[in-house]
């Protein structure tokens, strides 16, 4: 291989046009055989031709010039370790149209990546197997010679050859359809637009479809494994919305000739938006609306418009290379959230959404943080950049813009991108530039010290000087550091204030390190970060947030309502809040009614509860059963006809705070009654209350009750009702049936798309997460060879919930010597976190249970 090569990049000499694939899976043997025809433009004399091939055997290979003359490659040979194949011509090739043919085989594995094989049991208990795709960020190349990144814009042909009972699509619809002499069905699928190889797919297996559901003239489907017919009906309704939605907002028409959204027994991410056959896991597609709690179905709603999303931003437009992922996600989060406040405005879902903003401030105040966008060079460096920084932060820091801006003039700025860039590949200022030109505003000045600095600010806020008030910026960090001290943001800053009887409101980009406002005496409250879409934490001096907190319930919307407590939850870590203070904080809240102000107020007195044990864990938790019961009485224990969505999840909230962290004997009582009723007839219990109590039973539950658990998830109704029930069998108390669950997660009984997910809720078990470390060092290669490569690094992130130094330490050297090059960012974070959480339990445990025992 020539020393000269990028590694990672294929030269531009050649530059494909089309590719006409026919692929035979072979799904018995685990084995498929392909013929691939890549039309290509030659743009300079050339000898030698290289494309990406990885697992495959190229068993013949021809270069046809215009005239349609053939010859055999003077040499073909496969670089492993590069993922490439270099073509040998035998002679120079003169600049023009040439026609490559190769012939291959390959594997279809089994590590949910590439073209790959899964497997299923109907209703019926009969096993069926199926093929099918996943080739974000560079697996295409597993499936087919090409040129696998993503500037390598072409057409896609494709024809499959599979048994007559099997189904079978791709990105188009079917063209042309007959039987082989051999018995199989040969399917050509029309055309696709020009696009890159990584959103390529196809499908065979045991599956069917729903009638189309023609939207504006797009014909959609929910493509489901057969006996699932009866979930697809919210998928379609979901699907046809945002669908709608998008090709309003864009003002664009849906690119693709028909949209199959499908869902898929095993899948290592949790969809993928191939341009008109989009995957999905089956939890976030097929479901039931009357068993699913209220955040499933949101959850399937955001993930399918996400999707539908990318159809355009993705799809159409495309980046130049995968440094542009965060942009991909960041802006199909940030629109599916958009869409799905649209298809359900109950959910309110832009307040919902700082939830997953906090997620990211927690990464974000890390040492180990990166820059949204950061050079990419190796496969290893695009799969690390599928975070929270990516799809969070990146989210957060488009609303941010958006609001700042005006939702019409931002909207304009995409619409002019999208149009201007269809069909090609851009680089992130492209986005900025398009949205400049519209507003007028400095966007990519803006733009570039949230993209490419790593952190965020925390704006200080005080009133030392009557009729004066001065904000602040410094970079937040959870631990001491004199880094970043001097990184300054242009912070859209939002106040709202109260003084001399009259509500003001105040708009600016701070730029500098502070700046003062004038404001006519006296102060009577102020509340920075005004209506909640910065993403900045915030800090009052005590004189103002004493002020505040007296008025916040009635003068604060929830949202900043929301972030003041987040806030103060985050300078809980930072240490530059106690404990102690914390808790006296979150019981001023005792008449809040906001679900998300609710949630963040649990998050933060349960991690509490973990710093406790003994007479001042019981202590701590009668206080808690003070601030959650007369909450619970108020909503009410029993569902009312005519209760909202926000209002059905808030119940189980706070029956399950009641019972789990504050462990209410009566709420424990009731749970196991509403759970009882639910085994019975799962029709006739609100499902929002049927979890809740589900996940109260199983904090305290039996080896009985455990086993009734298993045999739920393995005789679900719904995925959902599955993946439930899966989860929870992580955090019954006793030591033996953890260690069940975990050996269930290597012996087969847990699929390997799941299996990770419940190590890592096995690691965060408050009295046996260092029993589940164990397992997971001794089992070590064991996991990687059986679980999805992109699983691992989420796997671990359970460890951040152990508080031992002693098994800090020892995870610390397990990971000196195991590299995760899949996540190896991701991983520092974890580690990171977990020492962040030791040093709390250090500076915080023996002060607040002393606190308690005081009174």
């Amino acid at each position: 291989m020539s020393e000269s090569l990028d590694p990672y990049r294929l030269p531009r000499t050649v530059l494909p046009t089309r590719y006409e694939l026919t692929l035979e899976p072979d799904l018995p043997t685990a084995r498929f055989s392909g013929r691939v025809v890549i039309m290509v433009e030659v743009v300079e004399p050339v000898e030698v031709m290289w494309l990406n091939a990885a697992e495959l055997a190229i068993t013949a290979a021809a270069i046809e010039d215009a005239t349609g003359q053939q010859r055999p490659m003077a040499a073909v040979t496969l670089h492993e370790a590069q993922e490439r194949v270099r073509l040998d011509l035998g002679a120079t090739v003169s600049p023009g149209p040439y026609r490559l043919h190769l012939v291959f085989e390959g594997t279809l594995n089994d590590k949910l990546h590439g073209f790959y094989r899964s497997t299923f049991r109907d209703t019926q208990g009969t096993a069926h197997v199926i093929a099918t795709t996943q080739f974000e960020t560079t697996d295409a190349r597993r499936a087919f010679p090409c040129f696998d990144e993503p500037d390598f814009k072409a057409v896609f042909g494709v024809t499959l050859v599979v048994p007559q009972t099997q189904y079978a699509l791709s990105n188009a619809p079917v063209v042309e359809e007959h039987l082989t002499t051999d018995g199989r069905r040969r399917m050509v699928f029309a055309d696709t637009m020009k696009m890159s190889t990584y959103l390529v797919a196809f499908v065979v297996g045991p599956f069917a479809a729903t009638a189309p559901v023609e939207v504006d003239g797009v014909p959609l489907r929910v493509v489901y494994p057969l006996g699932k017919g009866h979930l697809t009906a919210y998928a379609l309704e979901a699907g046809a919305f945002a669908l709608r939605y998008f090709t309003d907002y864009y003002g664009l028409p849906y690119p693709g000739q028909k949209l199959d959204l499908v869902a898929i027994p095993d899948f290592a991410f949790g969809a993928m938006e191939n341009l008109g056959c989009v995957t999905f896991r089956e939890v976030l597609l097929l479901v039931d609306p009357q068993q699913a709690t209220q955040p499933e179905l949101m959850r399937i709603a955001d993930v399918i418009a996400h999707e539908i999303a990318h159809m355009w931003f993705g799809d159409l437009v495309t980046m130049k290379w995968w440094n542009g992922i965060w942009l991909n996600e960041a802006f199909a989060t940030f629109m599916a959230t958009m869409a799905s406040d649209a298809f359900q405005p109950a959910w309110q879902r832009w307040t919902q959404f700082s939830l997953a903003r906090s997620a990211a401030f927690e990464v974000d105040a890390l040492h180990t943080t990166r820059p949204i966008e950061y050079p990419v060079q190796s496969p290893q460096d695009a799969n690390g950049m599928f975070d929270l920084l990516t799809y969070q932060k990146g989210a957060a820091v488009l609303r941010m813009l958006e609001q700042h801006l005006g939702a019409a003039p931002f909207r304009d700025g995409i619409r002019q991108y999208l149009t201007r860039y269809q069909y090609a590949n851009t680089e992130t200022n492209d986005l900025w530039d398009a949205i400049e030109a519209v507003t007028h505003a400095p966007v990519r000045r803006m733009m570039d010290a949230w993209i490419f600095q790593p952190g965020y600010p925390l704006v200080s806020v005080d009133n030392a000087a009557p009729g004066r008030l001065t904000l602040r910026q410094q970079q937040f960090r959870v631990t001491p550091s004199d880094e970043g001290e001097a990184t300054r943001w242009p912070v859209p800053v939002g106040v709202r204030y109260r003084a001399a009887g009259q509500v003001h409101e105040w708009q600016a980009l701070l730029d500098a390190a502070a700046v003062t406002l004038e404001l006519d005496p006296p102060l009577e409250w102020v509340v920075a970060n005004a209506g909640g879409h910065g993403f900045y934490r915030v800090r009052y001096t005590a004189p103002l947030l004493h002020r505040l907190t007296p008025v916040m319930l009635h003068q604060l919307v929830p949202i900043e309502r929301y972030g003041l407590v987040d806030d103060t939850w985050a300078a809980v870590l930072a240490g530059t809040t106690s404990a102690s203070a914390f808790f006296d904080f979150a019981q001023r809240f005792g008449e809040e009614t906001d679900l998300d102000v609710w949630t963040v107020l649990t998050r933060g007195l349960g991690h509490l509860e973990r710093l406790l044990d003994g007479d001042a864990r019981r202590r701590y938790q009668e206080r808690l059963r003070q601030l959650y019961r007369p909450a619970l009485d108020r909503l009410g224990w029993e569902p009312g006809v005519d209760d909202p969505a926000r209002t059905l999840e808030l119940r189980g909230l706070l029956l399950r705070a009641l019972a789990v962290t504050a462990r209410d004997a009566d709420a424990i009582a009731y749970s196991r009654t509403v759970h009882a009723r639910y085994l019975h007839d799962s029709t006739q219990v609100e499902p929002n209350l049927a979890a809740a109590a589900a996940g109260a039973v199983a904090a305290v539950g039996t080896s009985d009750e455990y086993a009734v658990f298993l045999a739920r998830v393995q005789q679900a109704a719904t995925p959902q009702e599955e993946r439930r029930y899966q989860m929870l069998l992580a955090v019954f108390p006793e030591e033996r049936e953890l260690a069940r669950t975990l050996a269930m997660c290597l012996d087969g009984t847990i699929r390997t798309q799941d299996a990770p997910y419940l190590v890592a809720q096995c690691l965060r078990h408050r009295d046996h997460g260092r029993m589940a470390w164990r397992f997971v060092r001794d089992h070590w290669e064991q996991m990687l060879h059986a679980y999805p490569d992109n699983a691992i690094v989420r796997m671990l992130e359970g460890i951040t919930m152990l508080a031992d130094p002693e098994v800090a330490t020892e995870i610390d050297g397990f990971f000196a010597q195991h590299a995760v090059p899949q996540g190896a960012l991701t991983l520092q974070q974890h580690l990171e976190k977990l020492r962040v959480n030791v040093a709390l339990h250090a500076r915080e445990a023996e002060t607040f249970a002393t606190a308690l025992r005081r009174g």
